[in-house]
């Protein structure tokens, strides 16, 4: 049987795939779980809360239901950004965390994300444990053993409050245009902007449960760029559904990514003496303008496999301060335990007004170089690794480029393909060679 977790929680079409039947087992196991684990006498406490799709309603009614019949109290905060709840669970010193999020994926799905104490996402171990005690019998408590149910109204305030309290300069005399995606961050982002000095033009702010991330937030940036022209505006930000990844665009409407959002923080955390080690934590897929442009300002790279999740899990095992992924998933540990879009945007804006750098100047630090991706279908993911067919062109594709580009293959972790992923100095070199790898891929490991 396949591993029900994946590398960010369960997620599936809500009612299909995610039923408010799993939806409540998975949430008693946990419960029951969470009372192996937990060392103090009493009940366990635990925070739940969920994006604005219609889907979210029922799952957290069974979510609630499932910690509550296993003994576990809970706190309901309601829609708020992930990051939110990993902060919550920390500051309302909880022992777990539960968001209802599919993150940037469509409206008619859905995820259960588990955050342990302290706001970290659950190891796999403890995830697992979970799994294993989904159909098993057991004794339910009763009487004053159930777990209560309460809600708490400051939930929002008090998030917000800590965002401000890590801003290092407000944002008096700047424009934003922000993005949220019909999504977690509708309610509190504009607000948040307000508060921290920008004047803000609001987009995409007003959920109905049904149109989240359609055609806005991280991953449409086009009328976000569209609005900031308008506007006249000096940034603007996009959040995903789930607001735990930002990305910008600059005042001429052109896109800042995750990568150019790295770069610029992790040259003011060098300034400020707060980049641990002087190292900024990268995945593999990160441009290799990003990795060149930290070299030249003498910062070091980790780099690791694709996923925030790895990220913070190297980020968290050297001590490190920064990391982050090109989407716009970026961790900045001296405040956060996982990826926060407010966060981000917030100091990234911050930057702007300490500078007084546009948001364009201040990404030129970094050149990107063209990188070309292709997803080859209907082959044998698993023949990549014994291939010395493809290890001969690879080795050729690098040669070819020299120091300047590179080449990654590697098999979808998520999906039934693999990933040919070339940079090169120009775009037409970039394509050439990742069509000529495509090819050797499909000729190599066809499934027909």
């Amino acid at each position: 049987m396949a591993r029900l977790f994946g590398t960010d929680g369960i997620r599936g079409v809500a009612n299909v795939d995610l039923t408010a039947e799993l939806a409540l087992k998975l949430a008693a196991a946990a419960g029951r779980v969470l009372g192996r684990h937990r060392s103090a006498p009493g009940r366990g406490v635990a925070v739940v809360g969920r994006d604005p799709r219609a889907s979210g309603e029922f799952l957290e009614a069974a979510v609630v239901a499932g910690l509550a019949g296993s003994g576990v109290d809970v706190i309901r905060v309601g829609v708020l950004p992930t990051p939110a709840i990993a902060f919550l669970t920390r500051a309302l010193d909880a022992d777990l965390g539960v968001m209802l999020s599919a993150s940037h994926n469509p409206a008619p799905d859905n995820g259960i994300k588990f955050f342990a104490r302290g706001g970290h996402k659950l190891p796999d171990t403890v995830e697992d444990e979970i799994e294993a005690c989904l159909d098993l019998p057991t004794d339910k408590p009763i009487g004053a053993d159930i777990g209560r149910v309460i809600e708490d109204p400051d939930a929002a305030r008090r998030y917000m409050d800590f965002l401000l309290t890590t801003l290092p300069k407000r944002l008096d005399g700047l424009r934003v245009v922000v993005d949220c995606a019909n999504g977690a961050a509708s309610a509190i982002a504009p607000g948040l902007l307000r508060g921290a000095g920008a004047e803000v033009v609001a987009l995409f702010h007003e959920p109905d449960g049904h149109n989240i991330n359609d055609r806005c937030g991280s991953t449409h940036l086009e009328r976000l760029s569209a609005a900031v022209r308008e506007h006249v505006a000096d940034a603007g930000l996009a959040f995903d559904g789930d607001a735990d990844r930002c990305l910008a665009v600059d005042a001429a409407g052109e896109i800042i990514d995750g990568d150019q959002i790295l770069a610029v923080l992790a040259l003011a955390m060098k300034e400020q003496v707060k980049l641990v080690d002087d190292t900024l934590v990268l995945t593999v897929m990160s441009n290799l303008g990003l990795k060149l442009a930290m070299r030249e300002a003498g910062l070091k790279v980790v780099e690791t496999a694709v996923g925030d999740r790895y990220v913070l899990e190297a980020m968290r095992a050297g001590g490190y301060s920064l990391g982050g992924e090109q989407s716009g998933h970026v961790v900045m540990l001296e405040h956060a335990t996982t990826g926060d879009g407010l966060l981000t945007g917030l100091h990234l804006m911050a930057r702007m007004a300490a500078t007084g750098s546009t948001l364009a100047q201040l990404a030129g630090v970094m050149q990107q170089l063209p990188q070309v991706l292709h997803n080859v279908r209907g082959v044998n993911r698993a023949g990549v690794a014994g291939s010395t067919v493809l290890a001969a062109a690879v080795a050729e594709a690098e040669a070819e480029l020299g120091d300047g580009g590179r080449v990654l293959l590697r098999p979808s972790g998520t999906e039934p393909v693999v990933r040919v992923m070339v940079e090169a100095p120009c775009a037409n070199q970039a394509h050439e060679i990742a069509e000529r790898l495509a090819a050797v891929v499909r000729q190599e490991l066809s499934l027909h």
